[in-house]
């Protein structure tokens, strides 16, 4: 349980501060106008404090603060806060799904259109978010004949781009086709702002110009551009029409409509510009925090537009209730616009009526998410509660790390590392290793390899200040082996080098007969064949064993197709293409004069220097292949973004 800090060391000031547990974590982020009085309502009589705040008082171990210069800055401070450590007492915004979006590379010579889902990026202009993503295909394909920019990939930019010959987009006319330069760069970055102009909503000039010239042709009796127009013009309605009309067409606002119950919220965003409904997202909310309606809608606002890009921040947001922090949300987002934002509560007309719907909607939506969680929601529960029954542990194993090897007769031997937390996987957090230090086969020296590098990395990560703390800094309640008890036997003993095993619970499962060891027992536990607490074991080690599996294939995979340019020092990716375009193939490389080689004035002698030994060397003075596939040196340091591989790998 926390201790209250002497009074008198609370600054009666603005800013934030986090409840910390016992391994630095921190657990919750709030704001004050006033340190000292905020802090002082956590340490009032345990009795008369809400269910949650009484468990997070008694959960976490620390508390500490940061002062800034007004509530604008604390606010600013407790957003970066909560989504730079995700804390578990903070509410938290879970999409439905991973909403399309339309999106347009402003940053590239030559910008694409596309679909983009996850993370939004640098130089992207994105337009939506769309229900669904054949949505954006049929609303893009309609538009195209309008506004032809390239839909392909850079790679086949380039490709058509050294053939010289355009590709079938162009020839249906749904391309400019910019890789033979049948369009300046000045003419293309016309259409792209004609696209992004019409997708913010601004279609009457686009309707009104396209009429106009298709009428003029008309005149001049060019029928065929006439033609060409007509089709055009009747593209963009049906685009036009798919946006639904909800206002006047100078409405510009995100409209926010809400289902609330105890345990969780679902909301409804409808984002209105010019008048027509251009995108929706539905997210769910976990009500971790004791809020009132009011201050959900100050934590709501906060969350959704706090990481926006300013122009996707509306000049108006339409929510009921209104937010208990209105004024200084409104400061917040002008800032974050760097224009005039307004929170207002719909109380008449067609924007309630619209609230109305957008509620309506999430009710439908907060119907549907129970029906696919309560079983599941249940079944976790009774799983995560047996297993600390059976392993007699003192709380339930929250964090669950799950370990397997995969190998192919000693060769690309490789570990994976899988996590769930709360009875989900969190695939984040997934990792991938390979194994360094052991030759051949060798199952038991691979998995302590595996055990030592992760707990290293654990320890090392717990004494860093916790700005700088990772993912690994956060230790499991319960290990789980794939093996018998020769795997958690080498697992345990590293434990018990680094004197964690009266911290970590560690057991194995071993596949045969699905019998689950404990450190120092020789007999299996017995737990029932049919028990939620084996169901959740099983799963687990069966997606440990998958990650595994696609990792090893990945390296076997690369392994088998490297050639005889790969892993020369200095020689990226970029310089060996250049080098190839030079030489035309792999083939007349080999055949080069050194000399040739080494007069390239864009590649340093010491990479010249290089290839010659790989390409002549090699097979002169030793009799070995020039493109035999050399072993892989990794000396990377260990559980590196390169090492780890891929997180959050996706069933295929």
């Amino acid at each position: 349980m926390v201790e209250r800090p002497p009074p008198n060391t609370i600054p009666d000031a603005p800013g934030s501060y986090q409840f910390l547990d016992k391994n630095g974590r921190v657990l919750y982020v709030g704001k004050a106008k006033s340190l000292r009085h905020r802090l002082a309502n956590y340490f009032a009589d345990q009795r008369r404090l809400p269910d949650k705040t009484r468990q997070l008082v008694q959960t976490a171990a620390t508390v500490q603060w940061v002062e800034v210069n007004s509530e604008v800055e604390a606010l600013h401070l407790e957003y970066n806060l909560i989504k730079s450590h995700q804390p578990p007492f903070n509410i938290r915004l879970r999409d439905d799904k991973s909403f399309p979006y339309l999106a347009i590379t402003t940053g590239h010579e030559w910008p694409r259109a596309m679909v983009m889902r996850g993370k939004k990026r640098k130089g992207v202009r994105y337009f939506g978010p769309y229900a669904h993503a054949y949505a954006i295909r049929e609303t893009l394909d309609l538009l195209l004949r309008t506004f032809p920019i390239r839909t392909c990939t850079d790679s086949k930019l380039n490709r058509h781009k050294a053939e010289g010959r355009p590709c079938l987009f162009a020839h249906i006319e749904k391309c400019c086709a910019p890789c033979v330069d049948e369009v300046t760069s000045a003419q293309y970055e016309i259409l792209v702002g004609e696209l992004i102009s019409f997708l913010e909503g601004d279609n009457t000039d686009i309707l009104d110009s396209l009429e106009a010239r298709m009428l003029g042709a008309a005149e001049d009796c060019d029928f065929e551009a006439a033609a060409r127009l007509r089709d055009q013009l009747a593209s963009v309605r049906r685009a036009v029409e798919r946006h639904e009309m909800v206002g006047p067409t100078a409405d510009n606002y995100d409209l926010i409509g809400r289902l609330d119950d105890p345990l969780e919220s679902s909301v409804q965003v409808f984002h209105v510009r010019k008048g027509r409904l251009v995108g929706q997202k539905q997210m769910v909310i976990d009500r971790v925090e004791e809020l009132d309606e009011a201050a959900l809608s100050s934590r709501l606002v906060e969350q959704v537009y706090g990481d926006s890009d300013p122009e996707e921040i509306p000049r108006e947001i339409l929510i009921r209730p209104l937010p208990d922090e209105q004024q200084l949300l409104e400061e917040f987002l002008t800032e974050v616009r760097s224009a005039n934002v307004t929170i207002r509560e719909p109380k008449r007309g067609g924007k309630r009526t619209l609230m109305e719907t957008a509620e309506h909607n999430a009710k439908e939506a907060l119907v549907r998410h129970r029906l696919r969680r309560n079983a599941d929601h249940n079944a976790r529960a009774k799983a995560l509660t047996e297993l600390q029954d059976y392993l007699g542990m003192e709380t339930p194993p929250l964090r669950i790390e799950g370990y397997d090897i995969s190998n192919l007769q000693g060769t690309e031997v490789v570990a994976s590392m899988v996590v769930m937390e709360d009875g989900l996987p969190k695939r984040p957090d997934y990792r991938n290793f390979t194994i360094k230090t052991v030759v051949g086969q060798d199952d038991f020296a691979s998995m302590a390899e595996v055990m030592r590098r992760r707990l290293k990395r654990l320890l090392a990560e717990r004494d860093q200040p916790i700005e700088q703390r990772r993912r690994f800094s956060y230790p499991p309640d319960l290990i789980v082996i794939d093996g018998g008890k020769g795997q958690l036997s080498s697992a345990y003993a590293v434990l018990e080098e680094f004197g964690l095993e009266e911290e970590i619970t560690m057991v194995s499962l071993a596949k045969k007969l699905e019998e689950v060891y404990t450190p120092g027992r020789s007999r299996p536990l017995q737990i029932p064949r049919d028990s939620e607490a084996l169901f959740l074991l099983q799963h687990l080690r069966d997606e440990a064993h998958r990650v595994a599996i696609t990792h090893h294939r990945r390296r076997r995979d690369k392994a088998m197709r490297k050639g005889a340019l790969d892993d020369i020092p200095g020689l990226g990716e970029k310089r060996k293409a250049k080098l190839i375009r030079e030489f035309g193939s792999v083939k007349r490389l080999k055949s080069a004069d050194p000399d040739a080689i080494m007069a390239l004035g864009w590649l340093p002698s010491v990479v010249g220097a290089a290839i010659i030994e790989r390409l002549h060397g090699a097979a002169a003075g030793d009799g070995t292949p020039a493109d035999t596939p050399s072993v892989e040196d990794r000396s990377e340091e260990s559980m590196t973004r390169d090492d780890v591989g891929h997180g959050g790998m996706t069933d295929r």
